[in-house]
């Protein structure tokens, strides 16, 4: 391998770890968030019906991990 696609090589997977990284802090920040609607909202439902989509969010940003997290043999 020359140095040239080495560095081609370790910047690809730079870029993967820095997606990687971004996908668990939204995941950190969106599962925070519920936390939050959950202790402010006094009716479940209210807060069960604003809870659907970022759940739904969370469960995206899971699957767009997965196929980092065995390419960069992160399981």
């Amino acid at each position: 391998m020359t140095d040239v696609s080495k560095m081609e090589s370790l910047k690809l997977e730079n870029n993967k770890l820095r997606n990687y990284i971004s996908l668990i802090l939204a995941e950190i920040e969106l599962t925070q968030r519920i936390h939050e609607i959950k202790e402010n909202f006094v009716n479940p439902d209210d807060s069960k019906r604003v809870i659907l989509p970022i759940l739904d969010r969370i469960s995206k940003i899971k699957s767009e991990k997965r196929p980092l997290e065995q390419e960069l043999n992160l399981n």
